[in-house]
């Protein structure tokens, strides 16, 4: 029985042969095993460096005779108008230092209330020569013009209006 085994489970001797030869067959194929070498060649090498061109620097147009003689207007405007204010609020804070101790809604708390908003009336002047200023200086930069027009005068604006906020703050709490 082991014997009939053996011989039902050997493989046939003439597929191992033609194996054989197939792998005989293909090892004729093959190279001796000297491939060429994948790093990069002297030809496909980059000599140079590409720098972009660096852009030109912008440079705005410079301010309109009739804008800049705006800006110098409103400039002016506001400036009177602080001058204004400033002596509004010399009556203001007059008013206020009699209303100090004064009972609410009596005749120098009235009278100082009157005049801290004749002050913050004044100080409205000098806003809206802001405001102008302010729309001069956005267009300016929307547009990609020249700035500092604009900007020195809106600075000079804005610095005086901060002055009277404050002087209006004082003023307000000497009355509160």
């Amino acid at each position: 029985m082991a014997e009939e085994m053996r011989k039902r489970n050997a493989a046939p001797p003439l597929p191992l042969w033609i194996a054989g030869l197939g792998l005989l067959a293909l090892s004729a194929c093959s190279t001796s095993g000297g491939y060429p070498s994948l790093a990069i060649r002297e030809e496909e090498r980059v000599s140079g460096s590409m720098e972009p061109v660096a852009p030109e620097p912008y440079i705005p147009p410079k301010t309109q005779p009739d804008l800049l003689d705006e800006i110098a207007s409103l400039r002016n405007q506001a400036l009177d108008a602080h001058k204004q204010f400033t002596a509004t609020s010399e009556r203001a804070r007059r008013a206020a230092n009699a209303a100090r101790n004064a009972k609410t809604g009596g005749e120098n708390w009235a009278v100082a209330q009157v005049a801290l908003s004749e002050l913050e009336s004044s100080r409205s002047q000098t806003m809206f020569a802001l405001a102008d200023l302010d729309r001069i200086y956005v267009d300016a930069a929307i547009n990609a013009r020249e700035l500092e027009p604009a900007a020195s005068a809106r600075s000079e604006v804005m610095a005086l209006v901060e002055q009277e906020d404050t002087v209006i703050g004082e003023i307000g709490a000497l009355i509160r």
